[in-house]
């Protein structure tokens, strides 16, 4: 055993490059995993780590050490995951992420009928619409809207969503309707966080740059603006869908609709998957809508 001291806490610092975080995840003390980090380092006579007041990162034998290593940490995690029969029933802390307004209307609703079939399962939902990193926060579960950037995630596809232009009835018997993506030069559109609207136009994707009266962060706030009559707006169908469905709202432009988007849930490479993530993801599958 004395060969295998010191190399589970520095597989935690490797992928978080935080002494504090690793200790965290491992349920330890921050001087704990120094030490046996520091105690490895004078066992094999080489620098893993490069510390600093600022951050930790790995040094050119460091980063040979792990990549070899953490192959062996995910590997006893595995063999102890089948040793005590973990893997037959989910239960514990399952800490979860998603966009405020999803998570609100789609997310949080589902994961809440989860955890009455599953009573042994705790939960933390953060709604929020900035992107945290998973491996710092400990996050088991993101739900991603749209487009992925992060590479070191493994990404499942849950549904997809689809972007509508619309307007209420009032607006558009004022000012008519737009039948071409230059026509909105001549329209109030309500924005976002982003000033330009996504299009498909002779089967490619093409974007184009938008203004109005109203500029809000919010798809709550600019779906109430467009129910108002102030102006033409491009959301996602589950800000609109009913709103369209019960006329407060009409589509227009639609030959021109983008693509519909893929709504993800992510979880790191790095982390095997636990039961109750493995069964919350496949019930999300499962249950999640697709407007």
């Amino acid at each position: 055993m004395a060969n295998w001291e010191g190399v589970t806490e520095f597989v935690a610092v490797a992928e978080i490059n935080s002494f504090t975080a690793a200790a965290e995840k491992l349920s330890t003390s921050v001087a704990q995993v120094s030490r046996r980090v520091s105690a490895l380092e004078e066992r094999l006579a080489v620098k893993l780590l490069n510390r600093t007041t600022r951050k930790v990162t790995l040094t050119e034998a460091g980063q040979l050490y792990f990549n070899q290593c953490k192959h062996l940490v995910e590997g006893l995690e595995l063999a102890e995951l089948a040793v005590t029969q973990m893997q037959s029933y989910p239960k514990g802390l399952l800490k979860m992420t998603a966009p405020v307004t999803y998570g609100e209307k789609q997310i949080a609703p589902l994961v809440h009928k989860f955890l009455q079939t599953y009573p042994e399962v705790e939960l933390e939902l953060i709604l929020t619409n900035q992107k945290l990193d998973l491996l710092e926060s400990g996050i088991d579960v993101a739900i991603r809207l749209g487009q992925l950037e992060d590479s070191r995630m493994i990404a499942r596809r849950l549904t997809t969503r689809q972007l509508h232009v619309c307007a209420s009835p009032d607006y558009l018997r004022k000012y008519g309707e737009p039948h071409t993506l230059s026509e909105l030069n001549n329209h109030q559109c309500l924005s976002g966080s982003i000033d330009y609207w996504r299009f498909i136009v002779d089967k490619k994707e093409t974007s184009v740059r938008v203004s109005g009266r109203v500029k809000c962060n919010s798809g709550v706030a600019l779906d109430d603006a467009a129910k108002c009559g102030l102006g033409l707006v491009q959301l996602p169908d589950y800000y609109v869908a009913d709103d369209i469905n019960s006329g407060s709202l009409i589509e227009v432009l639609k030959p021109f609709r983008a693509e519909r988007e893929g709504i993800w849930a992510l979880y790191p490479e790095n982390r095997n998957l636990s039961p109750k993530v493995r069964l919350l993801l496949d019930f999300l599958s499962r249950n999640i809508s697709s407007q």
